[in-house]
């Protein structure tokens, strides 16, 4: 048995493992500007944690997009993965984190809104893939976030009971998709406004202050607290 009695970690990619907000902000002004919609930041905060199938839907319906979602949807991750190659900056305690529990045998996945392009070709170009070898993409699953199909494919894949796995996640909807996975949760809030979102509140761990404050050992120590626990 690994260290912390056989719990899993199931990260969140974008904003939780990698700071691809920029990016994906980015290639989503460029495509919808080819629209003739202005797209700012402040508008790409509501998205953050939705999946990206999710977003260029309501997007279509919103602006008055017609074309069709799949065709959004490739032109969009041809953008973002220009700029993801480019560059994308790891999290420096979170890749502390994974390599600490990969060093400890801690099993561990990858679940995201992202597609399955974009996911890999992210861990490939940071070396997370070595560490990281099991992904799921919201676009295998059924139901995006905050719905649970894509933590509970990756517990699956795993091998692992829900209820022995830990999301690491940035945003509400995740949030309330791994609680609804039956998972527990480590907050990380992305935007910092959304610390208060209901969602959150359900986390084992929070972490208002986002990856400003988050740091490996803190993680560490809350796994090793959540072993010691007593099974329900």
């Amino acid at each position: 048995m690994s260290t912390f009695g056989g719990t899993s970690v199931i990260f969140d990619l974008d904003g939780t493992l990698v700071d691809s907000e920029p990016n994906y902000y980015e290639a989503s002004r460029e495509l919808l500007a080819e629209h003739g919609i202005e797209y700012t930041w402040a508008d790409n905060e509501q998205y953050v944690g939705i999946g990206t199938q999710e977003t260029l839907a309501t997007w279509k319906d919103r602006y008055g997009i017609g074309v069709p979602v799949a065709e959004l949807l490739t032109e969009l991750d041809r953008r973002y993965l220009a700029l993801a190659r480019a560059d994308t900056h790891v999290f420096p305690e979170m890749r502390k984190f994974v390599e600490r529990l990969h060093g400890a045998g801690v099993p561990m996945a990858v679940a995201s809104g992202s597609s399955r392009a974009a996911i890999e070709a992210i861990l490939s170009g940071t070396g997370l893939d070595a560490l990281l070898t099991t992904v799921v993409s919201a676009d295998e699953v059924a139901h995006g976030k905050p719905a649970p199909d894509v933590f509970l494919a990756a517990a699956a894949l795993l091998g692992a009971d829900p209820a022995d796995c830990v999301v690491l996640e940035d945003a509400a909807p995740g949030a309330t998709a791994a609680i609804a996975a039956g998972m527990r949760c480590i907050a990380i809030p992305y935007v910092a406004a959304h610390a208060d979102e209901p969602a959150f509140a359900s986390a084992g761990l929070l972490l208002r202050g986002g990856q400003a404050e988050f740091t490996a050992q803190a993680a560490w120590d809350h796994l090793d607290h959540l072993a010691s626990l007593p099974r329900s």
